[in-house]
């Protein structure tokens, strides 16, 4: 399997780098400055499973051929409009998409783009970052990707993958309903990314208020509401796994959108919060938490965009 993956950076250059460890056809597509760094420095992992420094296939867009068997999405989900532009050149009639982006939008906007017999669902459970040195630092102690096709058959490309994922250090589970595994994923990180950036602190420092473990709480049943509406009714063992970590005082947990939000940077407001905001309603649930998340989201966007966020102390 020919394997092309849309940038090297923390969920990209984790997972390709694991794979390229084992021999796997895996090239990265890259920007100018990326393929010089990768091309000097190799590609750079940090982590609890095993550091690696690596030598990798890197190519710019205007070197890529339709010859990939699997292209991995990774980007950003408000960089997807982008990263369809930057892989239609590699984009065979055979050639798949897995996309490991948050929120489930995307899902339709890549079905109309490739039509969805090549489309595969998936999500990626891992926290991990990109120095600006080109480091990929792993920053958790679990690295899981789920994925399936879209109409629950197990595929001969997804079984493929999954055998190569299974000589890394990676745990990877084929789903035979991958569209229920993103909404549950969405539940979980609507709850994570509203609250721990409403309050501008991680799950830790909000349950140790007086009540904070009782608004997360409140705010995951209402997001597994939502997700129950739509066709994907939690089940009980997710669901307590979830209301016992919103317990947990000591937990350092935090969404990545907070991250981002505090380096002043894009955040994944309309396909985390937005989409969680508009299915509320078309559910007929009250919106009140979802409403004060989003809003705060967009009200950052404003002070980003216009030059007035307060600049870091030296």
């Amino acid at each position: 399997m020919k394997l092309l993956i849309l940038g090297a950076g923390g969920i990209g250059g984790l997972f390709g780098g694991r794979l390229a460890q084992t021999g796997a056809d895996v090239t990265f597509l890259v920007r100018e400055k990326r393929k010089a760094q990768l091309a000097s420095d190799g590609l750079r992992i940090e982590s609890q499973f095993g550091n690696a420094c690596l030598p990798v296939q890197a190519r710019l867009q205007s070197e890529i051929e339709p010859r990939y068997d699997l292209v991995l999405l990774t980007c950003k989900a408000y960089d997807l409009p982008s990263a369809v532009q930057a892989i239609r050149p590699a984009m065979s009639p055979t050639t798949a998409v897995l996309p490991l982006l948050n929120g489930i939008a995307h899902i339709e906007t890549l079905n109309a783009e490739f039509g969805k017999q090549r489309v595969m669902g998936g999500t990626a459970r891992v926290q991990v970052t990109l120095t600006p040195d080109g480091l990929i630092k792993q920053l958790n102690d679990w690295q899981t990707v789920t994925f399936g096709e879209q109409d629950g058959s197990t595929s001969d490309r997804a079984a493929t993958l999954k055998a190569l994922l299974d000589k890394t250090v990676v745990e990877a589970k084929l789903s035979g309903n991958i569209m229920r595994e993103l909404w549950l994923k969405l539940v979980h990180l609507s709850t994570v990314a509203g609250m721990t950036c409403l309050m501008r602190g991680n799950l830790g420092e909000i349950i140790r208020t007086p009540e904070g473990s009782d608004l997360l709480i409140k705010f995951f049943e209402a997001n597994a509401e939502i997700a129950a509406r739509a066709g994907h009714r939690p089940d009980d063992k997710f669901v307590n796994t979830y209301r016992d970590l919103f317990q947990q005082r000591d937990s350092r947990y935090e969404a990545s959108m907070l991250r981002d939000l505090e380096k002043g940077g894009q955040i994944e407001s309309e396909q985390i919060l937005g989409f969680m905001l508009r299915q509320c309603r078309a559910a007929g649930l009250p919106d009140a938490l979802h409403l004060a998340a989003y809003t705060h989201a967009k009200t950052f966007e404003q002070r980003r965009d216009a030059g007035r966020l307060p600049r870091p102390q030296a």
